[in-house]
């Protein structure tokens, strides 16, 4: 009701509705399947406006415009012209709109403005109560993998999620979704048929449909959005009148187009599934996994969902024994790209894998189960053959410190923090790996001042004592007060120890991801 009332305010109504949208809900991958769509729509000809959440660096990376985040002159334009509009409105009934309504409403004035032919719109959080449902004629509607996530709003039973996740059908709007658990798809199916929506259920992508093509984005969870993107193109550019008179029905669903193949290839998206190689001042070496030189790479990825957690396992797990068997191309941290990890001559297969090691690093919102997190983590790696030596659980950047040049060791910001939280995701981690809990309450003895607020030296060691009492009571976990002083004990770790190599995982919150790109990036 207020976005409706704010939208009317800036008199949006009329022109949202002619608006050629695509609206996106789900679990898992809705951003992904927004991005998608935006590739493939883009190499279609057509001019595009995707409005995704969160962002991870800078508020603009959820307006993009023709794949490209809106300037930030355009960006300060639309923003105090929707902002002062609707201040010179609010009364004592209506009051200015929360930050994502507001994000929201400003989404709609930039399409609008700037006359995009197609806008690809993320639903924020469910759906039916979601500010994005403000939209009333979409061109057609997804729903992605369904979840237990947001349990605390939307409820406690995936049919009840699923309830809230179809509440974007509009009646007769053609609406496509993915495999789903029976009780989720059958409320999917009641609620479309309630409003007579034509739903389609879209099986994954297979190679013989792509032609062996890599997708831009990785992992094995993304055949399923790719598989909706292809589906929701192709029912936007029937439901536009794009089709016949850009392929006059050549295609049948068993081929793809070359617009829709380059447009998976190319798409992407920051903070999902990334690989970033973190320059060290031995970066220069010719061989990066040479004997003489360290290497550092960050894979990250914002999954904090139980089922979003497990495809962020199966893709690390495949993605850190993608340089032991070949060449690849990993993305610098200045956003270059450079090929690495080729096998050092003399050194055989089995000597390479053992020089690495396996970090992860964790933080996770309170509102998310550790319990099931962590357990889903490090068993779907396993599984796989993939094992951590070590854990760091730190704050996000973004609540606890500031961004602080380098040369800075502790900012006085550190002081009375509280890191309960990651203490707590320390025992968890504990129980999982020794199968004993930590008895000793450690967050106790530690201490800011202490010289032990970093890992000592000999903490990556193989030979440190498993379970035995070193930094913070064990060897194989720490909890590091601060973002920034993590990711610079790591540099300074291969820095100083040219054999190291470390594949560094950042995951369970988007927020934490979006703080290691800051601070590899700045």
């Amino acid at each position: 009701m207020k976005c409706m009332l704010s939208t009317q305010i800036l008199g949006l109504e009329e022109d949202i509705n002619r608006l050629n949208i695509i609206h996106v809900a789900g679990t898992k991958g809705k951003g992904s399947t927004c991005i998608f769509c935006e590739a493939i729509l883009r190499e279609c000809g057509f001019r595009t406006g995707v409005f995704t959440s969160p962002h991870l660096i800078d508020v603009r990376e959820r307006f993009r415009i023709d794949g490209m985040d809106i300037s930030e002159d355009k960006f300060l334009q639309y923003f105090w012209d929707c902002w002062n509009q609707l201040e010179e409105n609010t009364t004592e009934k209506l009051s200015m709109p929360p930050l994502f309504l507001f994000l929201t409403i400003l989404a709609f004035k930039i399409f609008i403005s700037e006359q995009v032919d197609a806008a690809i719109i993320e639903v924020g959080l469910g759906g039916k109560e979601d500010s994005t449902n403000v939209i009333k004629k979409p061109t057609v509607c997804g729903i992605t993998s369904l979840g237990m996530d947001h349990t605390e709003i939307l409820g406690d039973t995936l049919g009840q999620i699923a309830s809230h996740k179809a509440g974007i059908f509009k009646p007769k709007v053609p609406a496509f979704t993915v495999p789903q658990p029976p009780e989720a798809m059958g409320v999917i199916f009641e609620r479309a048929k309630e409003f007579m929506v034509p739903l389609e259920v879209t099986e994954p992508l297979d190679c013989k449909q792509i032609k062996g093509l890599k997708l831009g984005l990785s992992g094995d969870h993304q055949f399923y959005n790719a598989a909706l993107a292809v589906s929701l193109c192709r029912c936007w550019l029937q439901k536009t009148g794009n089709w016949e008179k850009k392929y006059q029905d050549q295609f049948q669903d068993s081929n793809l187009p070359d617009e829709f193949m380059r447009g998976l290839s190319t798409a992407h998206f920051s903070g999902r599934a990334q690989i970033v190689y973190a320059s060290t001042s031995n970066s220069h070496c010719s061989e990066i996994v040479s004997k003489n030189c360290g290497e550092l790479i960050f894979y990250l990825d914002g999954a904090h969902s139980p089922e979003s957690m497990e495809a962020c396992a199966k893709w690390f797990s495949n993605a850190v024994e993608i340089p032991l068997k070949s060449s690849f191309e990993v993305q610098k941290a200045d956003g270059s790209s450079e090929n690495g990890h080729i096998l050092h001559k003399g050194n055989t297969l089995g000597q390479f894998e053992k020089s690495f090691k396996r970090i992860l690093l964790f933080n996770c919102l309170d509102v998310r189960n550790p319990h099931i997190l962590l357990p889903r983590l490090v068993n779907t790696c396993a599984s796989s053959g993939v094992h951590f030596s070590r854990a760091l659980f730190v704050p996000n950047m973004s609540k606890y410190s500031k961004v602080v040049s380098g040369a800075s060791a502790i900012s006085s910001d550190l002081h009375g923090i509280d890191l309960s939280w990651q203490f707590n995701l320390q025992r968890i981690w504990e129980k999982i790996t020794h199968g004993k809990e930590i008895t000793v309450p450690i967050e106790k003895d530690f201490k800011i001042d202490s010289k032990e607020i970093l890992p000592p030296p000999e903490f990556l060691n193989d030979n440190a004592p498993s379970g035995g009492h070193s930094h913070n009571g064990f060897a194989s976990s720490a909890v590091i007060p601060s973002l920034p002083l993590a990711i610079k004990w790591l540099q300074d770790c291969v820095k100083e120890h040219p054999s190291t190599r470390l594949q560094v995982l950042v995951t369970g919150s988007l927020h934490l991801v979006g703080d290691v790109l800051k601070l590899l990036k700045r």
